[in-house]
């Protein structure tokens, strides 16, 4: 347990690497979801090179839920991965953010470059892009369900919402394995020892996001994975960012949504390890 604030600490987990000495990688993963959400088939392959740190933020998972009692703004969330690197005793760390987790990695990257050894966002957006209007916005069908995250529903009605979730979230381009997602989030439903929506993110002040302009100064390297059939970020989300970072490039993982679906974990896998490999440190 990470403490990251007076009364708030983060459950954080480390899956060795190949040697004590790996490179270490920071997972940190989208709104409202647990550090469960990283498959574990990618953990192992990511492990095959790196130590893999996986976390789950404040108001999800075993951290602590304390929104309503102590709100917070997205951009906290990006201080609270530097300290779970502090807590593993990590100076530099090649760093992975998905869906939010790709807007905290780019934060990192304005403020604190020095702490990345290389940085990978996949199914996000650049910071300042939903003010655009040349971007596209969320499937309307997505904003629809997310009306519903606050709703009461019993642990069944729970677990079917969710699936729902993430068949939308999947899209359609790669195959949707409802079993394998309802029995993900029977995980996430033990592993929290709560079944109520974790919706705190949705709620969380945006104030301090709107900083596009400024990710042309950004000399870390980063990868930005595109996932064509994302109803969250769809094309063209990524190849803007791509463009907007100072050192960005675009690798495009076919059929793929904002899901972790069995079918795009190899090849998520094997992009992030060729880009951590081609700029590991001398």
């Amino acid at each position: 347990m990470v403490d990251v604030a007076p009364g708030v600490q983060l459950w954080a987990e480390e899956i060795p690497g190949p040697t004590p000495d790996a490179e270490p990688l920071l997972l940190v993963m989208g709104a409202n979801a647990s550090g469960l959400a990283w498959p574990d088939a990618l953990l192992d392959r990511l492990a095959e090179r790196h130590r893999v740190i996986r976390y789950d933020h404040r108001d999800t998972g075993r951290s602590t839920y304390a929104f309503d009692d102590a709100p917070y703004a997205v951009r906290d969330l990006a201080g609270d991965a530097l300290a779970v690197l502090d807590a593993f005793g990590i100076e530099r760390a090649h760093v992975v953010g998905m869906s939010m987790g790709g807007t905290l990695v780019q934060l990192l990257l304005l403020d604190h470059p020095d702490r990345l050894l290389t940085a990978t966002v996949l199914c996000t957006a650049a910071l300042g892009a939903y003010g655009d209007p040349e971007l596209p916005g969320p499937d309307p069908a997505l904003l629809r369900l997310w009306g519903e995250f606050t709703d009461d529903r019993d642990l069944e009605g729970e677990l079917a919402w969710r699936v729902e979730h993430w068949r939308l979230l999947n899209g359609t381009g790669t195959p949707f394995d409802a079993a394998g997602f309802r029995a993900l989030e029977e995980r996430v439903v033990a592993h929290s020892g709560r079944a109520d929506n974790p919706a705190a993110h949705a709620a969380a002040g945006t104030e301090g996001l709107d900083r596009g302009a400024e990710l042309a100064g950004v000399a870390v390297p980063t990868l930005v994975i595109e996932a064509p059939e994302d109803p969250v970020n769809p094309p063209p989300h990524s190849g803007h960012l791509a463009r907007a970072l100072g050192a960005g490039r675009l690798v495009r993982v076919q059929g793929m949504g904002h899901a972790l679906n069995p079918t795009v974990v190899e090849p998520v896998a094997a992009a992030v390890l060729a880009h951590t490999r081609e700029y590991a440190p001398l």
